[in-house]
């Protein structure tokens, strides 16, 4: 059995939906579909479980989903609105236990630079977080349990972020790219029919950094995958009717959305 559950603890941009102080349409939306917290997966398989990314409402969207289980975390890239909620791992660290963390050496500096009083091994306490640091390297590949995760490195302005692609028994079964701009030939042919891809799109104006609605539908056609849920959005995104003018094998993600592979 190949056996993936995803859950999107977010699918916000970096201010999250609704933004403090704006009054446009989605910001002042009823749809529950547009309140967006900044974007993060978990996901389970039968032997193992791990999120992608923490960000600042974290343990917000643990609560929420019920989160129990965290048996490594992987990071995309270092920016605010993906790692500022590490602190609140320390209840998957309970029992003097170690928990592996996944990123680039670049990611990994950053990480052990703002959070180093986690990493400079001077608070062994219980209830604090214990990271055990695992870089990887560019088009990689590591394991969780039977799941071989491998990098996708991509470009997201001046930062080089990491997507990852979800393998268990010889099937594509999903791929997570959630900042992104541009990406290289050799990824789109790694990415080629993978069975359900999560990709960002910002917005629908052109951003220097994050990929539009149109630039996004572009990529999915030279990857040509299965299924299609768009992240990272922005509160010119309204769900209803942007999904309504999506193809049928594209669609828009929402928090606490659970997709079953």
């Amino acid at each position: 059995m190949a056996g993936l559950k995803i859950t999107f603890l977010g699918s916000g941009t970096s201010q999250g939906v609704p933004m403090i102080g704006c009054d446009c349409p989605v910001c002042l939306s009823d749809d529950p579909r547009d309140k967006r917290t900044r974007s993060s997966i978990y996901v389970e398989t039968p032997e193992a479980a791990w999120v992608v990314d923490t960000g600042p409402e974290f343990r917000l969207q643990c609560l929420r989903e019920r989160v129990r289980r965290v048996d490594a975390v992987v990071y995309t890239h270092a920016h605010t609105d993906h790692v500022m909620g590490f602190d609140d791992l320390r209840q998957f660290c309970l029992g003097e236990k170690w928990l592996p963390l996944y990123a680039g050496a670049e990611t990994m500096a950053d990480l052990k630079r703002i959070f180093a009083f986690a990493f400079n091994g001077e608070n062994l306490f219980p209830g604090y977080v214990r990271p055990e640091p695992r870089v990887i390297e560019p088009l990689a590949s590591f394991h969780i349990g039977a799941t071989t995760l491998t990098t996708l490195p991509v470009t997201h302005g001046r930062t080089t972020v990491f997507g990852y692609l979800f393998e268990r028994e010889g099937r594509k079964l999903a791929a997570y790219l959630s900042d992104c701009k541009e990406v290289p030939d050799a990824v789109v042919e790694r990415l080629r029919g993978v069975e359900v891809l999560i990709v960002d799109a910002l917005r629908h104006r052109f951003h220097p950094t994050h990929m539009t609605v149109s630039e996004a539908l572009e990529f999915v056609a030279r990857v040509c995958p299965g299924a299609v849920w768009f992240t990272h959005l922005c509160h010119e995104v309204g769900h209803a009717e942007t999904e309504a003018a999506l193809p049928p094998h594209v669609r828009i993600a929402y928090d606490g959305l659970k997709l079953e592979i």
